[in-house]
């Protein structure tokens, strides 16, 4: 039987020091989207070097990339040992709307015994969770049965632009035999689960303009000239059909049908779709025809709008076709 009794201790002696440093790193706004913050998040990721240290790591650096640095450590003291790659990310998405939190972002705050900070789940939370998982078998039992290494980007939030450069070029400093992220969700709290795959990502901008000579009067022109905010809500609804088909030309074509075995396996899974409508605040759940809610969220692909801006944005209104 494994012996966890000692690691049990330790992390009971330990918790509130690896709160408060949590904390600590969770006020520093790492916003990666806003060029305001560049100097909060090179202070987030010196922070967080300097933390590895302290805990036990033979390496920690603040390594550059093309955009936000890249934090690097690492334990190499199991010679013959597999290594075991950590990746996670200490940049961090806007706040905005303030108005929607209960507590400032930035101001880490228990409530019902859940911290609240931007971060605080996604992700320096999880990436604390794996330093301090480092730090109590190394401080208890001297060692590990493996090399780690941890690799915590800038840019994720972001879309990582600069994360492949810097992988093709420390290739060999990141060479492993298995990498493990977490920053992803669980099933629920008392369903152990293993996130096997996730969605990637591709954005972009559509711009649509109006008149060239500048803002028309609505109630001389309305009827006579396009109005660009009509023609792009008009593209954004034409993107799916009533039944949540994506209807963009060749998107399913290279999407790989889910296999009868892995349909029953999500299927299994005790999840209650009027439940969790409820929980979202949304009348019913939605999407493409044929498939479930998780397999909609889990293995098809989507496409959303993330945004839409454009005429006045002021108080009150003000008739005008905009340019």
């Amino acid at each position: 039987m494994l012996q966890t009794d000692d690691l049990t201790r330790y992390c009971d002696d330990h918790r509130q020091e690896a709160l408060e440093e949590l904390e600590a790193w969770l006020r520093i706004p790492s916003i990666s989207a806003d060029g305001a913050y560049r100097a909060d998040v090179r202070r987030a990721a010196e922070h967080a070097a300097a933390r590895m240290l302290a805990l036990g790591m033979q390496r920690a650096d603040v390594l550059e990339s093309k955009g936000h640095p890249v934090i690097y450590g690492e334990w190499l003291g199991a010679p013959g040992k597999p290594t075991a790659l950590v990746y996670g990310h200490y940049d961090v998405q806007p706040v905005d709307p303030l108005d929607l939190w209960a507590s400032p972002p930035f101001e880490p705050q228990v409530r019902d015994g859940h911290l609240f900070a931007r971060g605080a789940v996604d992700d320096k939370g999880q990436v604390v969770m794996h330093w301090e998982a480092f730090a109590a078998h190394l401080r208890t039992r001297k060692s590990l049965p493996l090399n780690l290494k941890y690799v915590i980007e800038g840019e994720e939030e972001i879309g990582s632009p600069n994360f492949d450069d810097f992988v093709a070029r420390h290739r060999d400093l990141l060479a492993c035999d298995v990498v493990i992220i977490s920053d992803t969700p669980v099933f629920s709290e008392d369903v152990p689960s293993l996130t096997i795959a996730v969605r990637g990502l591709v954005n972009w901008e559509v711009h649509v303009d109006g008149p060239m000579l500048g803002d028309q009067h609505s109630g001389l022109f309305g009827g006579a000239i396009d109005n660009p905010i009509n023609a792009l809500a008009h593209i954004v609804a034409k993107l799916k059909d009533e039944h949540g088909r994506i209807t963009v030309p060749g998107f399913y074509d290279d999407v790989r049908e889910l296999e009868p075995a892995e349909r029953a396996e999500i299927a299994a899974l005790p999840f209650d779709e009027t439940a969790e409508a409820k929980r979202l605040g949304v009348p019913q759940l939605h999407g493409e025809r044929g498939y479930t809610p998780l397999e909609r969220m889990w293995w098809r692909p989507t496409l959303d709008c993330n945004g839409i801006w454009g005429g006045y944005q002021g108080e009150g209104s003000k008739t005008i076709i905009p340019a």
